[in-house]
């Protein structure tokens, strides 16, 4: 797993009970609601350099769970598996009610 936004994103669903209240807080304002680091610095009186160490020692704890139990690789495998059924099965299956019940069972588990 690379560190684009949205692997951190997961990882933080995934994991962030397991952080510190601090770290979570500072993760999901950084990554989920794109606050700079100077913008969380002034909101928890901090500096820039103390917010960037917050997220990188949470980041490196949140992959290093992941390294532990996989969680998040699993569920992202699962996910790209059930996408590909459902490609094929749109293919095969005729168009009507029972399709499109099949269908919504099968995006349901995703």
């Amino acid at each position: 797993m690379d560190t684009s936004p949205l692997d951190r994103s997961l990882l933080l669903d995934f994991y962030g009970e397991l952080l510190t209240e601090k770290q979570r807080r500072t993760c999901e304002l950084h990554w989920n609601e794109d606050l700079s680091l100077a913008e969380i610095a002034e909101q928890d009186a901090l500096t820039r350099q103390g917010v960037w160490d917050i997220l990188r020692r949470a980041e490196a704890a949140l992959r290093a769970y992941e390294a532990k139990t996989g969680l998040v690789g699993r569920y992202l495998e699962r996910r790209e598996a059930i996408a590909s059924i459902r490609r094929e099965l749109t293919e095969l299956l005729p168009d009507g009610e029972k399709s499109r019940d099949i269908l919504a069972r099968l995006e349901g588990l995703m």
